[in-house]
């Protein structure tokens, strides 16, 4: 088994006033070239946006964009003709192929949002762009791993062009769970969102990253009441 700690401290950060950034893996301004990406995962923002700010219109190509809002709403408007509001429990899926523009803006005035913004490599270039977007009952990911992507559209969660699954859990106190990943050559990023959790003997508190490869199977313990998101991608 080989892995790769990435310490919440040790991110990359931005803040512009407008919006407060955190980058697990190389983005914008900064730059380590030891942290451009984990295998086919390039990007994981950390971001929280003003009220009534957000994100002008800018395009994007050949990326499968996932977007999980952890409080407030966002609204989402894109090249395609969607116009849509994501919140705390919804999941957003844009496959960029061709070429989008879209933008991402604070709906309230008065309150923040914060939500992930994460990037993976597709295993198909040039495909019709596509939007995406599901709600989730929460309490389903108690203690257990909830599928949030998957590549197969007629899986739980919704899907991607690429040989990716993605789990939201929210363990209790004590509560260990064995991941076995689902193909093989793929490695496993966890980012735990608030808590504490044991993978493998190595302990990560909130906003740590941590990523295994070379193996089948991860054992994940959690310390403390956690919630924390799974990300299995190819790593060649």
């Amino acid at each position: 088994m080989k892995t790769i700690l990435h310490k919440a401290a040790t991110r990359g950060h931005k803040n512009h006033g407008w919006l407060d950034t955190y980058h697990t893996f190389s983005f914008a301004n900064y730059f380590d070239p030891e942290r451009v990406h984990f295998g086919s995962l390039r990007v994981l923002n950390d971001d929280t946006v003003a009220g009534g700010e957000g994100f002008g219109t800018h395009p994007h190509d050949n990326m499968e964009i996932i977007s999980i809002p952890l409080k407030g709403d966002l609204e989402h408007r894109d090249s395609m003709g969607n116009v849509q509001v994501i919140n705390h429990g919804d999941v957003q899926v844009m496959s960029a192929g061709t070429g989008i523009t879209h933008s991402e803006m604070n709906k309230n005035e008065d309150t923040e949002v914060k939500f992930l913004q994460i990037w993976v490599f597709p295993n198909k270039h040039n495909v019709t762009p596509r939007y995406d977007q599901i709600t989730l009952n929460v309490d389903d990911r108690k203690n257990r791993f909830q599928q949030i992507v998957s590549p197969n559209k007629q899986d739980e969660g919704t899907w991607i062009y690429q040989d990716a699954w993605f789990h939201l859990a929210d363990f209790d106190k004590g509560t260990s769970r064995e991941y076995e990943l689902k193909q093989q050559g793929n490695g496993l990023y966890i980012f735990v969102l608030k808590g504490n959790l044991n993978v493998e003997g190595q302990e990560l508190t909130t906003r740590d990253g941590y990523g295994l490869w070379d193996t089948d199977k991860v054992n994940i313990t959690a310390n403390d009441n956690t919630e924390f998101l799974l990300m299995e991608v190819p790593m060649f």
